[in-house]
């Protein structure tokens, strides 16, 4: 019970959440409440499910934000050029994990710390991006790109329903290949990994390069739910992902957590904006309790990570 102890905490407290709505404000569960938070915490939910790979390796990536803006906008412009769906989802994928690729070869080829890369990476494809876009969304989009032209509804559930599938996909792997157990290794211990006839550096490298993909995807599907594309559509992104996977129990010194937990901190996060709006309060507290929400979770398992070197 201990060792899914954050789990359940952080499932109490969406569940104290709902019901304290359910009382104060009935009127958030009228009409489509619900399903608009799940359809926005799609992507977050894909971006947050590679995070947990890269912290799970004692690595972290602040570019995630500046990645699913380039990645958002080359979906559509590979849209307005013509190109079918699928191929475009295809590229988008790919050059989200070779953005990744970059982190990760710098990270595990020459030893830099991630967070120097990562951020060294954030100011150039932000900055990147703002040269060359100006702000400029993305406009004139074939019919077929938003919704994947399936129409709102079942668009709608096609996104959540692909986030969900990645989620089971990559939690199912974690607990039952080779490779998730790799991570996990190198996250608890790369040298005792590396004595064990593991390649902790490799295993770094393929988690980066999997946030990449993931993250492409995830523009992507953040993308098909407009008509224009926004080249601003990843700003605050990190926040949002790291803040999820931290609260979720996956423990920022590595090897230790579950997807269970980011998928229960996505959730809870997705819900607080709303919450806030229904119950009076101001909606700008929302970045603020998120930055709360980071700060006691590190400083929670740092405590916890004390108690048990005493043991």
């Amino acid at each position: 019970m201990s060792r899914y102890s954050r789990e359940i905490s952080v499932a109490a407290a969406y569940a104290l959440l709902l019901l304290v709505l359910w009382i104060a404000a009935p009127s958030f569960y009228a009409g489509d409440k619900l399903r608009a938070i799940l359809v926005a915490s799609a992507p977050v939910l894909v971006a947050a499910a590679g995070m947990t790979l890269v912290i799970l390796t004692r690595q972290i990536d602040i570019s995630i934000g500046s990645q699913f803006s380039v990645c958002g906008i080359a979906a559509g412009l590979l849209a307005a050029a013509g190109l079918p769906m699928p191929l475009v989802a295809v590229l988008t994928v790919g050059l989200g994990g070779l953005l990744g690729a970059i982190n990760g070869g710098f990270v595990a080829a020459l030893s830099l710390p991630s967070i120097v890369v990562t951020l060294a990476t954030m100011v150039v494809l932000r900055e990147g991006l703002r040269w060359a876009r100006e702000g400029e969304f993305v406009k004139n989009l074939p019919p077929g790109f938003q919704w994947f032209g399936l129409g709102q509804d079942l668009g709608q559930w096609c996104l959540v329903g692909i986030a969900l599938a990645v989620f089971a996909t990559l939690a199912w792997s974690l607990r039952n290949l080779a490779a998730g157990r790799a991570v996990y290794a190198t996250g608890s211990d790369p040298e005792a990994a590396f004595l064990a006839g593991l390649a902790p550096r490799r295993v770094t490298f393929g988690v980066f390069a999997a946030l990449g993909a993931l993250t492409g995807l995830a523009a992507l599907l953040n993308g098909v739910r407009f008509a224009d594309c926004d080249p601003s559509a990843g700003n605050g992104l990190e926040m949002q992902v790291i803040a999820a996977v931290v609260v979720g129990g996956v423990a920022i010194s590595g090897g230790r957590g579950t997807l269970v937990g980011p998928l229960l901190g996505v959730l809870l996060l997705a819900t607080i904006g709303p919450a806030l709006v229904f119950l009076g309060s101001q909606p700008y507290w929302e970045k603020t309790i998120q930055g709360a929400i980071i700060l006691v979770a590190v400083a929670t398992d740092s405590l916890a990570r004390g108690r048990r070197s005493h043991v």
